[in-house]
């Protein structure tokens, strides 16, 4: 039996990949990447461009992200997010409406369940 471990590369798919590329195109020609381990879903890669709008996308797992990373030509990874890099975000108008989801076009809100 054998002590060696044998390391398979991630297979990306083209549409990830091309995603990325056109994020990374598009906001300056650079990027930084955030990785967050978000459990069984696997690892969100939070993008930030170098004009401060952001991206992400969710990848199986981390050496999936890390390949990602170090395929695409202008793409950094972070080590977390610093003051530095929170202080260039810019979020695209309209960006806190979809975070929202449905309730980003409520006028009428429910009454809390602690409110009588």
């Amino acid at each position: 039996m054998s002590d060696r471990t044998v390391t398979v590369p991630a297979k990306l798919s083209g549409a990830l990949v091309e995603s990325v590329k056109g994020f990374v195109a598009e906001h300056g020609r650079s990027a930084t990447a955030v990785l967050q381990p978000i459990g069984r879903s696997g690892v969100r890669l939070t993008l930030v461009g170098a004009d401060g709008v952001l991206g992400d996308r969710v990848v199986p797992d981390l050496d999936t992200a890390k390949e990602l990373i170090a395929t695409i030509d202008g793409l950094t990874e972070a080590d977390d997010w610093d003051r530095e890099l929170t202080s260039i975000v810019t979020p695209r108008k309209g960006h806190w409406a979809k975070m929202a989801g449905w309730v980003a076009k409520q006028t009428r809100f429910p009454k809390a369940r602690n409110e009588k």
